[in-house]
């Protein structure tokens, strides 16, 4: 990626792209291959650069998210994207794009695409297992672990469906309620459907030879996996869409509608800043959707602006119009 210093405020991209994982490239890919000018500003933290490999994506299974980001990089850039690596501080009105220590990007339309982070739980060894034995998505690691022992921890509300979810991988399923107090119903639900509950506080995850071995409890109990599961918090990276003055939903995360336009005039938001279940697959797909939606909105601009030159043009002189 090129550095900062290439753009000057005197440019006018017609679209600023913030955020250059899946969503964010391919909604630029779709926009250069409709002409418009386009830039992409990226910080290089994707969310999911501890995995190895990516599932659930047509063409590209197994693939690493890096591999991903290279080609789709050198894909936009042949279409003459511009790619900045940096990141934006914030956004003026009439979208004067700031970067940290470079310079200021005039676009006509935003589309922010910063994902999220993931705030795991303070237990030994699963930061350190994050992305390798130490998992969250059932759809994109269960197969890889199918008829392993798995575990899951109780650290978040929705822990207990996570495990009732992934008895469909596994036969062998042991649910660590940790500190989270299981209701009679859940508790009722995870037997039924042969989900071993483990009692008790969760000490660290045991790991030897570089490989997670199992999850050993406060009181010293050691329950062999090979492989456990956490939801972590999902915490938007969404500081700009606020500072822009973006609604939000019940649940904290702004709104966008289904092509990722928010409420504020110009302002786009896909993947998982805006959807914290988008999978890399999806979110490409709702940045090419952002991106259709985008281009017809400037041509509506573009085609209100050639409206009011005409008219203006008719009205100076008659003659000089058809």
């Amino acid at each position: 990626m090129s550095g900062a210093s290439g753009s000057a405020v005197g440019d006018v991209f017609d679209v600023v792209v913030v955020g250059g994982g899946a969503a964010g490239l391919n909604a630029a890919l779709v926009l250069a291959r409709a002409r418009r000018r386009v830039v992409v500003v990226d910080a290089g933290e994707p969310r999911n650069a501890p995995a190895a490999h990516m599932q659930g994506f047509l063409s590209r299974e197994g693939m690493s998210p890096a591999a991903l980001l290279e080609v789709g990089r050198k894909e936009v850039a042949g279409y003459g994207v511009e790619l900045i690596e940096g990141r934006v501080d914030h956004i003026d009105p009439g979208f004067f794009v700031h970067l940290d220590g470079g310079p200021v990007l005039k676009a006509r339309r935003v589309l922010v695409a910063t994902g999220l982070r993931d705030e795991l739980p303070e237990i030994p060894g699963v930061r350190e297992r994050w992305g390798k034995d130490l998992l969250h998505c059932p759809y994109c690691h269960g197969y890889e672990v199918r008829d392993q022992p798995v575990g899951v921890l109780g650290t978040h509300p929705g822990a207990v469906d996570q495990a009732l979810l992934l008895r469909q991988w596994s036969g062998d399923v042991v649910y660590f309620p940790h500190t989270q107090e299981l209701a009679d119903e859940q508790r009722e639900r995870l037997l039924a459907r042969d989900v071993y509950i483990a009692d008790g506080t969760v000490k660290w995850l045991v790991v030897e030879d570089d490989r997670l071995r199992g999850v050993e409890l406060a009181e010293g109990a050691v329950v062999p996996r090979s492989a456990v599961f956490v939801f972590p918090r999902m915490v938007p990276r969404d500081a700009l869409l606020s500072d822009l003055g973006c609604e939000r939903d019940e649940r904290g995360w702004v709104t966008t509608d289904a092509v990722g336009r928010t409420s504020m005039f110009g302002v786009w938001a896909v993947g998982n800043v805006a959807d914290p279940r988008a999978l890399v697959v999806t979110a490409a797909g709702k940045g090419a959707a952002a991106a259709f939606a985008l281009n017809h909105d400037l041509v509506d601009e573009d085609v209100e602006r050639a409206v009011e030159e005409y008219r203006a043009a008719a009205t100076a002189d008659p003659s000089s119009v058809r």
